[in-house]
């Protein structure tokens, strides 16, 4: 039997995101941050999750966050806008990020 092809959902989650407030929601809520691709949706992110860490995904809420704008000396830039998603599991199960 072949294996599926992940490579898909490796462009859907780009990756975990580690902070105080994601690592307290992990440990409270069961509720895990990722840097997903700012043209995916809640079904295609579900999906990836589950494949990819072999879980039950309970809900999925995502933010759309505005690139923030730099300067360096005369020159301006504006960094690129991405998506974050926060996906909740249901009971019993664990992602283990390291």
């Amino acid at each position: 039997m072949a294996e599926p092809d992940l490579s898909r959902y490796y462009r859907i989650i780009k990756k975990p995101l580690i902070t105080e407030k994601s690592t307290a929601l992990q440990d409270r809520e069961n509720k895990y941050v990722f840097h997903v691709d700012y043209r995916a949706n809640k079904v295609e992110i579900r999906e990836a999750v589950e494949r990819l860490f072999n879980v039950k995904v309970k809900a999925v809420n995502t933010m759309r966050r505005k690139g923030k704008f730099k300067r360096m000396g005369f020159q301006a830039g504006k960094g690129n806008d991405w998506k974050r998603a926060i996906v909740t599991l249901q009971e019993g199960h664990r992602i283990e990020i390291v």
